[in-house]
């Protein structure tokens, strides 16, 4: 079939690996000029099953309080357009409760955990080179954390995920980089889990893709879709797009073209084509931060810095190895989107950085990243059929895009070519 993907961060460039491996004739449509630049560009890089979680949980509205104020504090809100946001709010405090919470980080669970044995498969098949660090370790600063962690080490031992609960000495063992002066009560060691640079990924698949008959249309907007149904010499879904002005190869007018079948995997932004279709998801753009420097000489033919990644607890902050780089990522901005960076947000990113590899980093060649992760109130993305005939989904993964993206795109294709998934395709639909 001929499939009309669009947005071309990491989800998008997946799903047209996995249709163009099945045979299909995948065109990617993506505004700016290259693969993975908004939300994929330098994420956290968890790719951690254990670690993938919702954003509502028990005890969930009371922590958000606790962590909106401060000049470190971990959620950050702006202006009066959060008023408008009371419905995600409601429908993301109902998911609050303990048994959605369960189910929904359940689901989570099991993509993320196909996700990356699909991942591990692809960068096998195809040499791949991603950055991988490893292990993951998550940093428990105090009793508090240790208390709040018992949930998560449940479902773990549920799961059979490998874990281990170990002191303060053993987690400086994992990672004898970390500064011993920082208060530490213990972690959680995940050996299994790992970091990996996304928009590295997404770059070398692109290329894979093409490989095998896949199209990507740079710096070209979609201006909306049309899905009447398979006609006598029509396509079932007919797309109108234009080039971006000011954009390098752009073609102003707009053009339309026919496809067989058309998969939305953009931000927050896909309503605007998908609510004339009678359809619009609880989406919500969540801003988050990330600071990524090349690493210190330690000394011996070492850098500094951590060996894998580590993940505070208190402060949802991860601190991870790409290479030659160090990346430290987290926080979480709800409301008007601004283009300037939050200095607040940054300030405690370099905080904690400070705190656990305190001089690791050039920070004078620091480059910071600001980005918009699509939202849905319960934090499962929706993956399968549309409102429409011949219009697909693969949209929502939050800050766990590149967690969930190889997982998500091979039981969207599997669905496409009408063949049986080897997850419970029901658990993502978009009811």
């Amino acid at each position: 079939m001929r499939i009309a993907v669009i947005g071309a961060g990491i989800v998008g460039v997946t799903t047209a690996y996995e249709l163009a491996a099945d045979g299909h004739e995948p065109t990617v449509y993506e505004r700016l000029s290259a693969v993975a630049g908004e939300a994929s560009f330098a994420n956290a890089g968890l790719l951690a099953p254990g670690c993938v979680a919702p954003p509502g949980a028990p005890g969930m509205a009371g922590r958000v309080l606790r962590q909106s104020f401060g000049p470190h504090r971990r959620l950050r809100f702006g202006g009066a357009e959060l008023l408008t946001r009371l419905p995600w709010l409601w429908r993301w405090w109902r998911a609050c409760g303990p048994r959605p919470y369960r189910d929904n980080r359940e689901r989570l669970y099991r993509l993320a955990r196909y996700s990356r044995e699909r991942l591990h498969a692809c960068a096998a098949r195809h040499g791949l080179d991603y950055q991988r660090s490893a292990p993951v370790t998550v940093l428990l600063r105090g009793p508090r954390e240790l208390a709040a962690a018992e949930a998560t080490l449940r479902l773990l031992r549920e799961w059979e995920v490998a874990h281990a609960l170990v002191d303060a000495a053993h987690c400086r063992r994992i990672e004898p980089g970390l500064h011993p002066d920082t208060p530490l009560q213990g972690g959680i060691a995940l050996p299994d889990a790992e970091a990996g640079n996304c928009r590295l990924f997404a770059q070398q698949l692109k290329a894979e893709a093409e490989q095998l008959g896949a199209r990507f249309c740079f710096a070209t907007e979609v201006l909306d879709l049309d899905a009447p149904g398979a006609r006598a010499g029509r396509s079932a879904v007919q797309l109108r797009a234009r080039g971006v002005p000011g954009l390098a190869g752009s073609t102003p007018s707009p053009q339309e073209r026919g496809f067989d079948a058309v998969v939305v995997c953009t931000g927050a932004a896909g309503n605007r084509l998908l609510r004339p279709l009678g359809l619009a998801l609880p989406l919500l753009p969540v801003h988050g931060h990330s600071v990524t420097a090349p690493l210190r000489d330690a000394g011996e033919g070492r850098l500094a810095g951590p060996r894998g990644a580590v993940l505070d607890q208190r402060h949802g902050v991860t601190v991870s190895r790409l290479g030659q780089r160090l990346r430290v990522a987290g926080s979480a901005g709800f409301g008007r989107a601004a283009a300037a960076h939050d200095p607040g947000a940054l300030a405690m990113l370099y905080r904690v950085l400070d705190d656990w590899f305190p001089g690791a980093a050039r920070h004078a060649q620091a480059q910071a990243w600001k980005g918009a992760r699509p939202m849905l109130p319960d934090g499962v993305p929706v993956i399968g059929a549309g409102a429409r005939a011949g219009v697909w989904l693969n949209i929502g993964h939050g800050g766990s895009g590149w967690a969930l993206a190889c997982g998500s795109a091979r039981l969207l294709a599997d669905q496409i070519g009408g063949r049986a998934p080897e997850l419970d395709a029901a658990a993502y639909a978009m009811r």
